[in-house]
């Protein structure tokens, strides 16, 4: 990945180093709160709704070659039920760590005497850009990573009926009369047959009439 283009310490996903300085063992921790960015989960399944709170506990260590970032998020995630579509709601407690490579320095902490011409070996790093380093592309993965590609709202969801949409967990002995279809071609022919003589029947009547109008 390549260098953070001018991060903002506003940004409350931008956190500052300075204070843990480049010392190798170094610590801090932090803790902040929040608001979740835009489509932060599995989008169209399930994930933290955008501005509801997250809570991030964060362990800072420098090491030679950067800064080890050691945390925990945590927030209430929302989705819908694969099972049965009823709206669910699940608390997300998300792991992560992750290095944040001094731009000047190589893979063993060592001052490199010029910049790196090799792109290929930055593609999957994250760096500090003037003290800073942006946590929320480590914190998308790792809420991903947190929840259920197929959230369900109960272990024992039975789901929907398939014939007329009913929740079967709501209803356990749900069910509809199986009609045999070997016989359903003679119960056809059988109302045909009914309405075949109702039609003679009323076909009839009015012949009946007119013999008693004579």
């Amino acid at each position: 990945m390549a260098l953070n283009a001018r991060l903002d310490h506003r940004n409350p996903l931008v956190f500052d180093t300075h204070e843990l300085g480049r010392r190798p063992g170094a610590l801090q921790r932090l803790t902040r709160e929040i608001d979740a960015p835009k489509d932060l989960g599995i989008q169209g399944v399930i994930g933290v709704p955008e501005g509801a709170p997250v809570v991030l506990e964060l362990r800072l260590e420098s090491v030679m070659e950067g800064v080890l970032v050691t945390g925990t998020a945590r927030a209430q995630a929302e989705g819908e039920c694969v099972r049965c579509l009823e709206p669910l709601e699940l608390v997300l407690e998300a792991d992560f760590q992750e290095m944040f490579s001094y731009p000047d320095a190589d893979d063993r902490g060592r001052v490199k005497a010029e910049p790196a011409d090799d792109a290929e070996e930055d593609e999957d790093r994250l760096f500090i850009e003037d003290g800073l380093f942006d946590l929320e592309p480590v914190l998308r993965d790792a809420v991903v990573l947190a929840l259920p590609m197929q959230p369900v709202c109960q272990d024992d969801c039975r789901g929907l009926c398939s014939e007329c949409g009913a929740r079967l967990t709501d209803d356990p002995d749900h069910h509809h009369d199986a009609v045999d279809i070997r016989w359903a071609a003679l119960q056809g022919l059988a109302g045909s047959l009914e309405d075949g003589e109702k039609d003679e029947m009323s076909g009839a009547e009015p012949g009946v009439d007119e013999k008693q109008e004579k």
